[in-house]
Formats: C-alpha cells, structure tokens, sequence
C-alpha cells in the first residue's frame, strides 16, 4: 500500500520550526538574562523526548528555562550553573511562576555561616562570585550583571516603591576587618547616585561605631508607610536567615530580575503539534 505525504493528516516532522517566536517578541516571558530560550521551545523539546516522572538534565542551565518546561510537564529534573547569578535568577523564576509550590534543592551553595566564610576565602581574589551569592541572599541583582571589573563601591541594587522608582544600592564585604569607614564610604555611594537606601552586607558583626554611624544617617520615607534607615547594615548571616527580609524597605519587589508569569497549566503530557 502506498501512502502519499499530501494524504497524511498534520505535517511532516522538520527540525527547522518557525512557529515559535523568539525571545525579543515575547515582553512579558523576558527577564533580563541574555540567553534566554521561550518556555514553548523546550517545552516541545522536552515533550518530545522524555514521558512524565522521566530526569531532564540541563548541565548548563542559565535562566532556568529547561527545569522551568521540565517543572511544568511533571519531570524531575536536575539543573546546573556555574554562576551564582544563574542560581539566584532560576530559585526566584521557579518560586514565581509556580507561587511557592516548586520544591527543589539547591547544592554548592554555603547551608550556614562556617560555609559562606569558607566560599569567601576560595573565591579567586575578585570575591565576584561571592558578591553575586551575598546579593542574592536579599534579592538583589549584581551589579553590571556579576562582570568583573571597577564597581565604584556598588556591588548590587534593587528597586522598590509602587512603580520601582525607588533605589537600594548594596556593598559587600567579606572580610575579616571591618570599620566605620565602609559605612561612610557606603553613604557617600549611596548619595552620588542618587540612591535612597544603602545597605552594607557584611560577612564580619559590625562594630559599634558602625552602628552608630548608620543611626545617624536618618530615613527615608516611601508614603503611607514607616520611615526606615537610609542606611542599613545586614550581617550574612542574617541575610542567610531571614532573605529579603533582613532588609527594611517598602513596596519591595522580590527580584532585580523581572517576575517570571505565573503558570496555570496543570502538568500533562498533552498531545505533541507535529
């Protein structure tokens, strides 16, 4: 029997598609990481390829778009990044798009306050990559994306405020010594660009002075809500504790990254648009 390819119902299967759109079309899917992939693309490649309950391995995952279908479809599935950045941006995508319900583990990333001062001491002599896991700890996106290089004493932002217009810049230090003049340098930052909060993460307890200095630099006001302090000093270890939390400020938005959308689908296998 002959069957002729006019005579067959869909189409025939290509690995050229032109139906999904890219990235740059899709405003509200976008959230800032320069790679980014359409969910609709590997969610037709994981669909394709793996059955529900099947492991989908992305060993370079970025932004998290693989474990984000595979989350999604009802796979497990394992991730893996070597930036913190990444990390950070895929824990906060997949908290987002699936309201709190995702559970997942995150490894290679310091579990108390021995392990953060371990990761401080092998980091290569930038400390970047222990820079971008401190701001992520409150949610704060690194600054310049994480890229090495003068920060001019800004090591990571967020906005706040009803329309983000608001500004919180935020300076990590990692080591041992610390003194009142990181909170003035801080304060002297956070007034050149016009920031309205600093906050000083500090792996090392802040002493006295420090304290005092930060009292001493007054609020800012968002209205209709409490004064908090211009500036702020949060220990790592607080900020391992609490997260965003461990930082005062209202009309928070949770991410420097934009919220991914919330998904509604039910995990289901479905039928494959070949």
């Amino acid at each position: 029997m002959k069957r002729f390819l006019d005579e067959q119902e869909g189409i025939p299967i290509s690995d050229v598609w032109t139906d999904i759109p890219p990235i740059n079309s899709r405003a509200q899917e976008r959230l800032g990481y320069p790679t980014q992939k359409p969910v609709a693309l590997l969610e037709r490649i994981v669909n394709a390829s793996s059955n529900p309950g099947d492991l989908v391995l992305d060993p370079f995952c970025g932004c998290g778009t693989t474990v984000h279908a595979a989350q999604k479809l009802d796979r497990r599935w394992i991730g893996i990044d070597i930036t913190h950045l990444a990390v950070n941006l895929i824990e906060t995508r997949l908290y987002d798009a699936f309201e709190g319900q995702a559970r997942f583990t995150v490894h290679g990333v310091p579990q108390d306050i021995q392990g953060a001062r371990d990761f401080f001491d092998r980091d290569d002599k930038t400390k970047k990559e222990f820079e971008k896991w401190a701001c992520g700890l409150i949610k704060a996106y690194p600054q310049g994306g994480g890229k090495k290089g003068a920060d001019g004493g800004v090591d990571g932002l967020f906005r706040f405020g009803a329309g983000k217009e608001h500004t919180a810049i935020v300076s990590v230090k990692g080591g041992k010594n610390v003194g009142v003049e990181m909170v003035r340098s801080l304060d002297a930052v956070t007034k050149d660009r016009k920031a309205q909060i600093g906050i000083l993460l500090t792996l090392t307890p802040p002493t006295k002075p420090m304290r005092d200095w930060a009292a001493q630099a007054g609020t800012f006001q968002v209205e209709g809500f409490d004064p908090v302090p211009r500036l702020q000093i949060v220990t790592i270890e607080e900020a391992m504790e609490r997260g965003p939390r461990a930082v005062d400020t209202p009309l928070r938005h949770g991410s420097g990254f934009k919220k991914a959308a919330v998904e509604h689908n039910s995990a289901a296998q479905g039928m494959l648009d070949l």
